[in-house]
């Protein structure tokens, strides 16, 4: 509360000085700081945490692909003989990423479709993944037929 005082007897001007007391300070938006920031930390810190990049596939709105299409097909025999698709030519997997960035020379969008036979397993995928992610190729997409398709 302010507390009135009389002023002297000699002084013109005003009668009355007022002055306040700076004893209490207030909280309230001291609070409401802190909780703005609390909650900006919360949205936040899910954000900052880093995983590995997927890029699902959307069917609905899906759009043609422009340009050159580059297909690399593991077949069932990958096992065997380590010999890959790279559109219709046979490439040994060791020799893949050589003939991948050959083709990707020229590119704008270095992207390849990965298609694998339902035998081979996900290490020979990730393997195949692996070797293009070196030759310089940035967006990897499996390839998979839909349910009615023969």
């Amino acid at each position: 509360m302010p507390k009135v005082q009389a002023a002297p007897a000699g002084a013109r001007g005003r009668g009355r000085r007022v002055s306040t007391s700076l004893a209490e300070i207030n909280v309230v938006p001291l609070v409401d700081v802190m909780l703005v920031l609390l909650i900006i930390f919360m949205v936040t810190a899910p954000m900052i945490q880093r995983g590995i990049d997927v890029n699902l596939p959307v069917a609905r709105r899906a759009t043609t692909v422009e340009g050159e299409r580059l297909f690399v097909t593991v077949p069932e025999t990958y096992r065997r003989d380590g010999v890959v698709y790279l559109n219709d030519e046979r490439v040994r997997a060791t020799a893949l990423q050589e003939r991948v960035r050959q083709k990707m020379e020229g590119a704008t969008d270095k992207q390849v479709y990965l298609r694998g036979d339902g035998a081979v397993q996900l290490q020979e995928l990730m393997s195949i993944m692996d070797r293009l992610k070196d030759a310089g190729v940035e967006k990897v997409a499996i390839v998979a037929k839909a349910p009615g398709e023969l």
